[in-house]
């Protein structure tokens, strides 16, 4: 079983190490890499990862300020050319930290650990976080939800639809709007697969706040929100589960 990993650093000879030890690795699987931590968010928002090599001393967003900001990030090996970081590393769950120059034995003592872990967590297959009732309302659920500096929380049942902006989600509900670096995958998990449903690349909607369908195009409140081949066929079976059709 490989994991899937990628590295950020903004040194391309660092870069191009870590490619060379990573291709000696039998589990390892380098999707790609990157030179800057901004450029991340994409690929992670719609790519299946496993593991980060992460530098953490990079112009304008730090491999700090990425962990930081993702809610839910994969493993973590951070590589670095300064120890004074090494609580920090502590503090945020990495599963290694590796000084520059990397020898090769340290890196795969550092993958060897994370891959253990990777098996462990397979076979165990963690069940999705619990959502809790609201006060008051036995039906009505909600969750947290990491947006900037803040942690909000957001009603399921409120929420209209879901909206992709290049790196980040937008959440539409019935008062308001919030702005996350989630992405589909991690958001799909937390929502009902028989209540919310991918649409499009760019839009998840609540099946119970439709207002009308019309050949390829939602209406939900002022919004008209397209419905593309890739999804059409699933939607359509959910829609006559739920008797619209």
């Amino acid at each position: 079983m490989k994991m899937n990993c990628i590295a950020v650093d903004d040194e391309l000879l660092a870069l191009k190490k870590i490619e060379r030890f990573a291709e000696k690795i039998d589990y390892l699987n380098l999707l790609g890499t990157f030179d800057n931590a901004l450029s991340t968010f994409s690929f992670l928002r719609e790519n299946k990862v496993d593991l980060i090599f992460l530098d953490i001393q990079m112009d304008e967003f730090t491999g700090i300020q990425l962990l930081e900001t993702l809610k839910d990030p994969p493993y973590v090996i951070l590589t670095t050319a300064f120890d004074e970081y090494a609580l920090k590393a502590y503090e945020l769950d990495v599963v290694d930290y590796l000084l520059k120059p990397i020898p090769f034995e340290r890196f795969v003592k550092a993958t060897e650990k994370v891959y253990a872990r990777f098996l462990k967590d397979h076979n165990n297959h963690t069940p999705a976080p619990t959502q809790h009732p609201v006060e008051n309302n036995d039906t009505a659920e909600y969750t947290f939800i990491k947006s900037g500096n803040k942690t909000v929380k957001v009603y399921f049942d409120k929420i209209l639809y879901i909206e992709g902006q290049r790196d980040y989600l937008q959440i539409h509900t019935e008062d308001s709007r919030i702005m996350t670096l989630l992405n589909f995958k991690k958001m799909q998990e937390l929502l009902d697969d028989q209540k919310f449903i991918r649409v499009h690349k760019s839009y998840i909607i609540s099946i119970d706040k439709i207002d009308y369908i019309e050949n390829n195009t939602i209406k939900i409140k002022d919004k008209l929100i397209p419905v593309s081949s890739t999804y059409k066929i699933a939607f359509q079976n959910l829609l006559h589960k739920k008797n619209f059709l």
